[in-house]
């Protein structure tokens, strides 16, 4: 499973490079490259919760192949538009929205599958191995992006994203699992708010699902406005950005190794309060410097503690989780995560049209370690984890 989803994860951030410098250079437009991410986290938004009714309701492999068919089949479409230099903005807008449906469904069954895998008392490290597995292929993935978008073009990038989901893929039709989903009379908006009520009712699950929501919102937007930085800022080309993006990526597996290593320790939630301070300071220091070397480094940095706090609250999340409503519970998270990331996406790009970007991403940092300083004195619920 793990390598599966190296292969294919690689093949997304290849196409992220040429997708995400495409939209910026047909149209120079900040937030158009925040309207492009939103459009791809808006199903998520608005259908995650329905897709964690399905993970606890279906085969969860099943549905996990349907979202990677439907992801791959809007890799095919765009290659072949590049190809035949047809591509218009609109057409990137309209995948992007068709790779988000896929995801609404996909992650939370992806999600609730790990605790399948494993035995309960190596689920920290494993949603590690997840985390590291996807941010060693931003890495690998961005850096042959950068170099196959100079060589070849865009279109060579998205046909490399959809070649890469057939691993994927079939590592889902031989894999075995425990989970059996139970018959239920119930239906299935009944079965939702079962699921929403849980979480609401148990006081450190909607701290960390808060939690998860306002660092989504804050912190991912950075990495949508990296074009911006790398042409405007630095004087950098698509591979100039493509090694931004990969330094990134870089600082992330750190950030994973550390949440592997720290396991099973106690104070895991002020642990990860405490890296969300550290993340907000280093985000301030990255778009506040105007040196390209200095800014490589706190990128490095911002990747390791991005990482971090996500990785942190998934595996807590993950803990307090019963299996039987593992999906519905992984999905509300979805939402909180994913949902906010589009939104968080679609202001960042919004304001940096007049305020520019190394503003936005200072304010959004300010903002996370203000955060991450209420939380430490008010919320007990998630610093007693």
């Amino acid at each position: 499973m793990w390598t599966g989803a190296f292969t294919s994860t690689s093949g997304y951030f290849v196409q992220e490079v040429a997708q995400s410098w495409l939209v910026y250079t047909l149209t120079d437009s900040p937030f158009l490259l925040g309207l492009t991410a939103f459009l791809n986290g808006a199903p998520i938004l608005l259908l995650s919760l329905f897709g964690g009714v399905a993970a606890d309701r279906m085969d969860r492999r099943k549905i996990l192949a349907v979202s990677q068919y439907v992801q791959m089949l809007a890799a095919i479409i765009l290659a072949v538009l590049l190809w035949f230099d047809v591509i218009e903005v609109w057409h990137i807008m309209a995948a992007a929205l068709m790779n988000g449906l896929g995801q609404a469904f996909g992650g939370p069954a992806y999600q609730a599958l790990i605790p399948s895998l494993v035995d309960k008392k190596d689920l920290p490290n494993a949603v590690a191995l997840m985390s590291i597995q996807f941010n060693l292929a931003s890495v690998i993935g961005r850096l042959i992006g950068g170099l196959v978008f100079a060589a070849v073009g865009a279109a060579a990038c998205f046909a490399i994203n959809a070649i890469t989901f057939v691993p994927v893929i079939v590592v889902l039709y031989f894999i075995r699992i425990s989970f059996i989903p139970k018959k239920s009379e119930v239906d299935v908006w009944q079965s939702l708010k079962d699921g929403v009520g849980y979480v609401f009712r148990d006081g450190a699950l909607s701290s960390l699902m808060v939690l998860s929501l306002g660092t989504a919102f804050l912190a991912i937007p950075m990495m949508t406005l990296l074009p911006v930085f790398a042409r405007e800022t630095f004087q950098l080309g698509a591979q100039g950005y493509s090694l931004m993006g990969a330094v990134f990526g870089a600082g992330a597996v750190l950030g994973a190794l550390f949440v592997a290593w720290l396991g099973n320790m106690p104070n895991k939630g002020r642990r990860t309060l405490l890296m969300q301070l550290a993340l907000g300071a280093v985000m301030m220091a990255f778009a506040l410097s105007g040196n390209l070397w200095v800014a490589l480094f706190f990128a490095f940095l911002t990747g390791g503690a991005v990482l971090g706090v996500f990785a942190m609250i998934n595996s807590l999340v993950q803990q307090r989780a019963p299996d039987e409503l593992r999906g519905r519970i992984m999905s509300v998270q979805n939402t909180a995560f994913r949902g906010a990331m589009p939104l968080g996406n679609l202001a960042a790009g919004s304001l940096a049209v007049s305020l520019g970007a190394p503003m936005i991403v200072a304010l959004n940092g300010a903002g996370l370690g203000l955060i991450a300083v209420w939380y430490l004195l008010r919320g007990k619920a998630i610093t007693r984890l």
